[in-house]
């Protein structure tokens, strides 16, 4: 993950990953996790997302990791809050009601800031790496994952041949590779993603599965 091309994005405003709503498999699958309200939860490459007022609004809160400054920055400003900031090692950190944003690089993060999480949501994080991160952001999302705690995962695949990541294609047997040792692993849902991307389709897809994946800490 290129520090600058994702910064250069957020600079220009070319964020075809913002969702204008909760993600579906969020609503759908969460629940089924068992993540008490009242609890913490990580959202790792949080960007503005709506995912994080979605689970705000079901009681949790939300402790988010983000390299643009500017997404944290547009995230409460679309919610009129003016949070409090606070520098934290390398990160500054940004907390008004429920959120805590943590502006910095997430691979870099101190477990002692996860420790007393009861869930993880990744809907965009994992897809942001290329392979060659992949395996450090597996190990990191171990780290920060205390034992027993469940993590709602988002991944796509596809052809790489049809089209260069962002977002990378992460197959079934991979997520066995990359989580199999420290997680249990289920698969929650997989469907046709393509007719809703449509941003993805015009750079070239085919054909996108799109999954729903349950980790739970060993």
């Amino acid at each position: 993950m290129d520090h600058s091309f994702w910064l250069d994005r957020w600079q220009k405003s070319d964020i075809g990953f913002h969702q204008p709503s909760a993600h579906d498999f969020l609503e759908r699958h969460w629940p089924a996790l068992g993540v008490p309200k009242g609890s913490e939860v990580l959202v790792p490459l949080c960007g503005k997302s709506k995912d994080m007022v979605w689970l705000a609004d079901h009681g949790h809160a939300v402790i988010g990791t983000e390299l643009a400054q500017s997404a944290i920055d547009q995230f409460f400003a679309e919610r009129s809050r003016t949070p409090a900031s606070v520098a934290e090692g390398a990160f500054t950190v940004k907390r008004a009601g429920p959120f805590a944003l943590w502006c910095g690089d997430h691979l870099t993060l101190d477990p002692a800031v996860t420790r007393r999480i009861g869930g993880v949501f990744d809907r965009a994080a994992l897809v942001a790496m290329p392979r060659t991160m992949q395996q450090s952001y597996a190990e990191k999302l171990s780290a920060l994952t205390p034992s027993g705690v469940p993590v709602l995962l988002v991944s796509l695949d596809y052809d790489p041949s049809e089209m260069d990541g962002p977002p990378f294609p992460i197959s079934p047997d991979r997520i066995e590779t990359l989580f199999g040792h420290d997680f249990r692993i289920t698969l929650l849902e997989k469907r046709d993603g393509l007719n809703a991307s449509q941003n993805l389709k015009n750079r070239g897809l085919s054909s996108l599965q799109e999954m729903a994946w349950k980790l739970v800490r060993r």
